[in-house]
């Protein structure tokens, strides 16, 4: 009969796996630490490269005029570098999305959740996810052929580039991203909850409002706030719907400007490389930054707050 020395020096016995499994599990850890340090490093040489040439761009115009100024014309003379109007239009077509989104997205995801039969759910969901997998391309050509022209149907001012084509088209896009994130949520609440409701009396909509929607609130409103951000950031839809006009205003039939549009106009290679205007695209492109990573602590914020956790 083997001792208990005799088996305690056995490594095989002593860890319960062989040495090729352990170096096998050691090269994924390892493998794993490198894809994180990847996003690490990538994320820091991102922000450093923006940092870097912000300043730059910093050092020949005022940070005041540049957060304050209320007109956009680096490109032609006199300049004029003040980035409200870029902030207005992204703020217009982030906020008109929603409006689109949020609604549509809830209520769909509401009654796949809770109303809909499991085949109609299986059959649907993947169905509402492809649009995620269109190229915004698609849907900027979409608005400009077809979602424009019934605008101005309705809306005789309307421009033949308007920002309420940009809101509808780039609601649609971020309609996947709600409806998947607020249904996951809404079907991680405990049936426990919703059978006890039942067994008190309520109806089906009372659960529903009363009981899921408040137990699930930090997931879906964490999917409207990451959805507002790809609003944010959308470049391809909004620079061919919306078109190119920078303007600090509110009405969604002109036509406007957002962030991403004019580092897509500067970024096709008319500028000089290291002048004062092909630097703007950096500063607007840490403005950007900054934006959308404040969205993101926001939204993580408000889950860390609102996540109830249930037996």
């Amino acid at each position: 009969m083997s001792t208990t020395a005799e088996l305690t020096s056995d490594p095989q016995l002593t860890y319960g796996v062989s040495p090729l499994r352990r170096m096998s599990e050691r090269a994924i850890h390892l493998g794993l630490v490198a894809c994180v340090g990847i996003s690490v490093l990538t994320t820091m040489g991102i922000v450093v490269v923006l940092l870097f040439e912000s300043v730059q761009f910093f050092f020949d115009v005022s940070i005041i005029e540049f957060v304050t100024g209320t007109r956009w014309t680096p490109l032609l003379k006199p300049q004029h570098f003040g980035i409200l109007p870029l902030m207005c239009g992204s703020l217009l077509v982030a906020c008109g999305s929603s409006l689109i989104a949020i609604p549509l997205g809830l209520g769909t995801a509401i009654y796949l959740s809770e109303y809909a039969p499991p085949w109609f759910r299986d059959t649907v969901k993947p169905i509402l996810e492809v649009l995620a997998g269109i190229p915004s391309v698609v849907y900027g050509y979409f608005a400009v052929v077809f979602i424009s022209p019934i605008i101005r149907s309705l809306f005789e001012s309307a421009d033949v580039f308007n920002a309420a084509a940009a809101c509808v088209v780039v609601g649609v896009m971020t309609l996947p991203m709600i409806i998947s994130l607020s249904e996951d949520a809404l079907r991680a609440v405990p049936t426990t909850m919703r059978a006890g409701a039942y067994a008190l009396g309520a109806t089906k909509f009372d659960v529903t409002v009363r009981i899921v929607v408040p137990a699930a609130i930090s997931g879906i409103v964490a999917s409207f706030l990451l959805a507002i951000s790809r609003a944010i950031g959308e470049t391809m839809a909004v620079t061919l719907a919306a078109g190119a006009t920078p303007k600090a205003t509110l009405n969604p039939l002109e036509s406007i400007q957002t962030m991403t549009a004019y580092i897509v106009q500067v970024s096709q290679g008319d500028t000089p490389a290291g002048t004062l205007e092909s630097r703007t695209i950096f500063a607007v492109g840490l403005a950007l930054f900054a934006s959308t990573l404040l969205m993101n602590l926001a939204a993580q914020w408000f889950v860390s707050r609102m996540r109830e956790k249930h037996a």
